[in-house]
């Protein structure tokens, strides 16, 4: 869950394919994370094999009487709370991928699940919210800013909070792994059969989306998988070398297609790690000169005005100031 008070240096991060697979390769992961739009059965059949569900939704206070599923004090799986703000991103992930059995990885992240091998939740979660590579690894993808209110005494304004949990199978039951939750919570078990743990996951998931009003946008979905791309090119090799060259232009489409989106992801990614403070100086300043800031200032001033009166006219609070 996002906040501005104890992040300890954390800084929020967004609900975005190509940070989430960024952050899977610095922790040296042969895994990424795609976009889930649908739960039914051909989306989720085309990113087979899947190994968790990260699900974002806008967090709101409710009693433990309306919680779907069963606290498991004795979870035997891996299992960190969330003990700073800013962190659930991170944390959904390390509890996701602390699950995968004989899953590869790099040294920092190899050593960090042995350290915290047996500790109980609280203390894994300090251990993990205090390991500076891992805080500079979530932060490396968060915009840069160096505009700071403080000592403004602006008016503190309540914003929506949203939290990341991570949905996987293990031990034959389909779990929630929420690090502000004191246990994991057992959503009953599933078939190995058909689509196996997933079906049972939808079922989870859907019946919390629908306890939003309906058409909210308040929640995405994120698949964590298997890196596809080897696969797809060692296919490609052997299908050139047998002649098959009906199938090799197949599958060249979904290369291409996989290429495209990680040079997306890149290209995007390198946009978040830019600061971009000095453009926008720069605009205005050139602005300014032209004679053209004045009226810029003042019709931002009117459209905020209208987005103010619009939000009080729906019930909503935006401030003026």
């Amino acid at each position: 869950m996002s906040g501005e008070d104890d992040t300890n240096g954390w800084q929020l991060t967004e609900s975005d394919p190509g940070v989430f697979s960024e952050l899977l390769k610095t922790l040296g992961v042969p895994l990424i994370v795609d976009d889930l739009y649908s739960l039914d059965s051909e989306s989720l059949a085309s990113l087979q094999p899947l190994h968790a569900l990260i699900f974002l939704f806008k967090w709101v206070s409710t009693s433990s009487d309306s919680m779907s599923g069963n606290y498991d004090p004795e979870f035997p799986g891996f299992f960190a709370h969330q003990v700073v703000n800013n962190a659930c991103a991170t944390i959904a992930v390390i509890n996701a991928l602390g699950n995968i059995p004989s899953l590869k990885s790099g040294p920092q992240l190899a050593q960090l699940m042995e350290f915290t091998n047996n500790m109980d939740p609280q203390t894994r979660g300090l251990v993990v919210t205090s390991s500076d590579w891992l805080r500079e690894a979530h932060n490396s993808l968060s915009p840069p800013s160096a505009i700071s209110l403080d000592g403004l005494e602006l008016p503190r304004q309540t914003e929506d909070a949203y939290h990341f949990v991570v949905y996987l199978p293990s031990m034959g039951f389909v779990y929630e792994l929420d690090g502000l939750k004191p246990h994991a919570v057992r959503h009953g078990s599933y078939n190995e059969t058909g689509e196996g743990w997933l079906s049972r996951a939808r079922e989870v998931i859907e019946n919390r989306i629908a306890t939003y009003p309906p058409g909210a946008l308040d929640f995405s979905l994120l698949a964590l998988r298997d890196d596809p791309l080897p696969l797809l090119q060692a296919e490609l090799a052997k299908l050139q070398t047998a002649g098959k060259q009906a199938e090799a232009a197949e599958l060249v489409v979904k290369l291409e297609s996989e290429t495209s989106k990680r040079n997306r992801w890149n290209f995007e990614n390198s946009i978040r790690r830019h600061n971009h403070v000095g453009l926008v100086h720069a605009l205005l300043v050139t602005l300014a000169k032209a004679g053209r800031l004045e009226p810029a200032k003042e019709n931002a001033k009117s459209v905020m005005k209208e987005r103010i009166a619009r939000a009080k006219s729906k019930g909503g609070a935006m401030d003026e100031s």
